[in-house]
């Protein structure tokens, strides 16, 4: 059983800067990792992902060139730096983990889901 816990959230200008954070109680290496959102109104969208060992990341084209996933497996933690950030960006994020590899986790094949922390992008 894997606990993630996302932190980081909050309210910031279009344009601006937010760096997510999860935070897992197990052994996070042998997980494949991702970042997905869910605006109001909307399906839960993903975001980014990362392989187990950090080397390879993937992004939805909405973000690509704006958020950087990345992992440090040492300190149990997977980060989601956002920059240039947009109104269409404010969602709950959530954190994934899977077993099944990056393409399954990116479609939607988790094994563990976060509570969700708020991104709100004014305009």
């Amino acid at each position: 059983q894997v606990q993630l816990v996302e932190s980081g959230g909050g309210l910031v200008q279009a344009g601006g800067s937010l760096r997510l954070s999860c935070a897992a109680s197990g052994r996070l290496f042998t997980y494949y990792m991702g970042w997905f959102r869910q605006a109001p109104g909307k399906e839960r969208e993903f975001v980014a992902a990362i392989s187990r060992s950090g080397i390879s990341t993937y992004y939805a084209d909405s973000v690509k060139g704006r958020f950087t996933i990345s992992r440090d497996n040492a300190k149990n933690t997977v980060y989601l730096q956002m920059n240039s950030l947009k109104p269409e960006d404010t969602a709950v994020y959530y954190c994934a983990a899977g077993n099944s590899g990056t393409y399954s986790l990116m479609k939607y094949e988790v094994d563990y889901w976060g509570q969700g922390t708020q991104v709100t992008v004014s305009s």
